[in-house]
């Protein structure tokens, strides 16, 4: 009765929008075009939305939590953290995705209209312009095996009418940064990465996630909590490569694994060991060498393992490139591969049957990788919460580097 008794005493006052100063829509050209009258209730809605503003905003402002996120763009983070909820849930409810319950959905959207919180303005401008430009950072590009990937990502791009953006780290943090803050600036709409050797921070990678900027990886990953990604199954592999090893009656295995901190090098490790207990082999702590992937540690390394008191039968690397230097070293000290030193490595690229002995290799699926990050890189789009990891299996070429019999 009072909304109704004041909108009329109201309507008396203020006889169209443009002579009530506090109607919301402002529009006084178009009121008198349309000879609109002024209803009344935009006072109450004014008033209401005025007590609603500046209680937020003094709550906001008293609360140093608050104050600090208002200096940077509140993200689907945030709104998770303070439900302490996946980001994903968040994502679905601000969309009433089905899966959500309607209690948890109106949590949600309560908070987000408190806090005002909007959907990051760089990654949505991205969107809406269109570039349809994905960005893709490689560790070199000369190497078949990036190659592959990278003509796979290609592939299923251009079957979404996207293009590719490509950018180098050069097994470089610092150059990886750089590329990742070039590739913004080209406005491409996401990336798709594989990390350099030297990354073990990865805060250029969170600032994209708590943008909400589409971001996947590869084969070298990290936040798998908070980004797709696509690696191959490692441990499995080495376990295979272990247990053909064994088959082919060598017992002192050696393996010049890569830098530590790489998600690749500790599975890796984790199958040596596993496959050496499978296998009812011996572990040696002197056969499992660290190594930065440059030629000159690789010979280093070599000629470590070969002056061993009992130095190994068989040897395996982090990938082709260390073991080609492994292969010269071997030959250089007139050792025979495979009848005294088996061989074997990691990435299959081209040139393994160019080499004598023809190199044994682990082949990645390299296109299917590209495929699947890029497929994984439009569900991101979709979902700024989605995350998931992708196992693909690889395979074991067996040439002549590693067979006795």
């Amino acid at each position: 009765m009072f909304d109704i008794f004041f909108s009329k005493a109201l309507q008396k006052l203020f006889k169209s929008h443009e002579t009530n100063p506090f109607c919301q829509i402002n529009l006084p050209l178009q009121s008198f075009a349309e000879n609109k009258k002024c209803c009344g209730t935009c006072f109450l809605g004014s008033f209401f939305c005025f007590c609603r503003r500046y209680v937020n905003s003094f709550v906001i402002s008293a609360d140093p939590f608050y104050t600090s996120m208002a200096k940077r763009h509140l993200s689907l983070k945030d709104l998770a953290s303070e439900l302490n909820i996946s980001i994903s849930t968040v994502s679905r409810a601000l969309k009433n995705h089905p899966d959500i319950s309607p209690q948890l959905t109106m949590k949600v959207q309560e908070l987000a209209a408190i806090w005002n919180y909007t959907p990051n303005q760089l990654a949505m401008g991205l969107l809406k312009q269109e570039t349809r430009m994905i960005g893709v950072i490689v560790p070199d590009l000369v190497t078949h095996f990036y190659s592959s990937i990278i003509s796979g990502i290609e592939e299923y791009a251009k079957s979404r009418g996207y293009f590719i953006l490509l950018a180098s780290s050069y097994e470089s943090m610092e150059k990886e940064i750089e590329s990742v803050s070039n590739l913004l600036k080209a406005r491409v709409d996401g990336m798709i990465v594989c990390l350099s050797k030297e990354t073990d921070r990865f805060d250029h990678f969170m600032q994209l996630i708590d943008d909400e900027i589409p971001l996947v990886f590869f084969d070298r990953v990290c936040l798998s909590e908070s980004a797709p990604c696509v690696v191959i199954d490692n441990k499995g592999a080495v376990e295979q490569i272990i247990r053909h090893f064994n088959q082919e009656k060598y017992r002192r295995i050696a393996f010049i694994s890569g830098p530590a901190h790489l998600n690749i090098s500790r599975a890796r490790v984790e199958g040596y060991l596993s496959g050496l207990e499978e296998s009812g082999l011996k572990f040696d702590p002197n056969l499992l060498r660290s190594c930065n992937m440059l030629t000159e540690e690789a010979i280093r390394i070599t000629d470590d393992l070969l002056k061993l008191p009992e130095p190994p039968d068989a040897i395996f690397a982090i990938n082709d490139m260390v073991i080609f230097t492994v292969m010269k070293e071997l030959k250089r000290r007139g050792l025979k591969i495979p009848q005294e030193v088996g061989v074997v490595a990691f990435a299959d690229e081209f040139h393994a049957t160019f080499v004598t002995p023809q190199l044994t290799s682990t082949m990645h699926p390299t296109r299917e990788i590209g495929i699947k990050a890029a497929k994984l890189f439009f569900k991101k789009m979709e979902d700024p919460g989605f995350a998931e990891t992708v196992v693909l299996q690889s395979t074991l070429v067996i040439r002549e580097s590693s067979t006795r019999n």
